[in-house]
């Protein structure tokens, strides 16, 4: 399979990614992110092992156990944590926005680190993709929470956690196999937030859940978890960690969605054209050029 496969699930991933952070939201009056991280990828965890068992392929070999587990606490503990305090203060299309300061990220800090060209169409496409995050969701960012610089803060925290783990995490998902290496490092990052979890008592309010937060759990689990970073990393294997985290500008525009229908979180005329510019900015990056490709070749 070739870089377009890898491509498109990083598009399916953010997509799916962007309707957790609605779900998240529904979630927060309910329970702190501590027990919200722990259900989300606890539930993940145990959806992802049988498949990987029953799927077969190398697990990360034992000179791997130390980065596949220091990741899973990076991106399945601390990005959590961060993810879900942020929308305690902000709205989810605000909070999408911070996030989708990934692929810039990514960008930079994978060229800083010698990872990855910076090239200009690739910088260009991340620009742009940006570009239209913003024109979809200005309606939603002329309204906010007191405060909400904070959660946007966070949010951007959680981005920086997501970029590292996107370089540092590809040359160990190509010596494993994506399931398998995404099944462990999940369950590493799951039991840290359930311990955390436990020692808080944020477990407490699970007793007065009704069926709605139940089924925004599972979702969280099923889709927000096991679904969408199985997708990340079938990504990762197969293209570069910019090419992937660009696809999270789509994030905003299901997040918007998820936010208006469930939330009631306003939702301007603006979106079509912000989801057109994102995706030609995604089409830029992930592309090149004729003469490229016949230097390439």
């Amino acid at each position: 399979m070739g870089e377009s496969w890898g491509v498109w699930a990083a598009v399916l991933s953010s997509a799916l990614g962007g309707t957790s952070i609605g779900a998240t939201r529904y979630l927060v009056p309910a329970i702190d992110p501590l027990a919200i991280g722990s259900f989300r990828f606890g539930i993940g965890f145990l959806m992802l092992l049988p498949v990987a068992w029953w799927k077969g392929g190398p697990c990360p070999a034992r000179r791997d156990w130390p980065g596949t587990a220091g990741l899973g606490m990076l991106y399945f503990a601390l990005f959590p944590i961060l993810f879900n305090a942020s929308l305690i203060f902000t709205t989810a299309a605000r909070g999408a926005l911070a996030l989708s300061t990934l692929p810039l990220l990514t960008m930079l800090v994978g060229a800083a680190m010698g990872s990855e060209a910076l090239t200009a169409r690739k910088t260009i496409g991340v620009f742009v993709a940006m570009l239209g995050v913003a024109l979809a969701l200005v309606s939603g960012l002329a309204t906010a929470p007191d405060g909400a610089w904070r959660g946007d803060l966070l949010m951007v925290a959680a981005a920086l956690c997501m970029a590292l783990y996107s370089i540092w995490s590809k040359p160990l998902i190509r010596r494993s196999e994506p399931i398998r290496f995404t099944a462990v490092s999940m369950g590493v990052g799951a039991a840290c937030l359930i311990a955390l979890s436990w020692r808080r008592g944020s477990f407490e309010p699970v007793a007065s859940f009704g069926p709605a937060q139940w089924g925004a759990a599972f979702y969280l689990g099923a889709f927000g978890a096991a679904l969408t970073f199985y997708l990340w990393a079938f990504a990762l294997e197969r293209t570069t960690p910019t090419r992937v985290a660009i696809s999270v500008t789509v994030n905003p525009i299901t997040a918007s969605l998820v936010g208006a229908t469930l939330l009631h979180e306003p939702l301007g005329w603006n979106l079509i054209l912000g989801i057109v510019t994102v995706f030609a900015g995604i089409w830029i990056a992930t592309t090149t050029t004729r003469r490229a490709a016949f230097t390439a070749n």
